[in-house]
């Protein structure tokens, strides 16, 4: 068995695995509740398959100007990715789609207003 052929042989099980994740993140993103849940489901599994697909991609192109043009990719999915999810995580709690009872630290509350001490009292 060649090198070629092993190396194919692992894109494969690559391209399949991000193809899954990715499979795995569409399905997460219509089941699941809320925006919240549904924001998890778009970012990790997603992200994950899309750096598998282009590994897959690498492996089997096998050419200095194709292994740089994936590595772009990939750097700018992880870039992007958290700051899209941070975004839409923003935009739904300020339009109140999110259910607050549900989180455990709400680092956007508004700070409630200081108590000072009366007067004579």
């Amino acid at each position: 068995m060649s090198v070629g052929t092993v190396l194919d042989w692992l894109a494969a099980v690559a391209l399949v695995a991000g193809a899954l994740l990715s499979l795995v993140a569409g399905i997460g993103v219509l089941r699941f509740p809320d925006v919240l849940d549904r924001m998890h489901a778009a970012t990790k599994p997603q992200v994950l398959g899309v750096l598998l697909l282009l590994v897959g991609l690498a492996l089997r192109l096998r050419t200095t100007a194709d292994l740089g043009m994936i590595v772009l990719v990939g750097v700018f999915q992880l870039a992007t990715a958290p700051v899209a999810a941070q975004m839409i995580g923003r935009a739904a709690y300020r339009s109140g789609r999110v259910d607050r009872s549900l989180l455990d630290v709400d680092e956007l509350a508004e700070p409630e207003p200081e108590r000072r001490p009366r007067a004579g009292g």
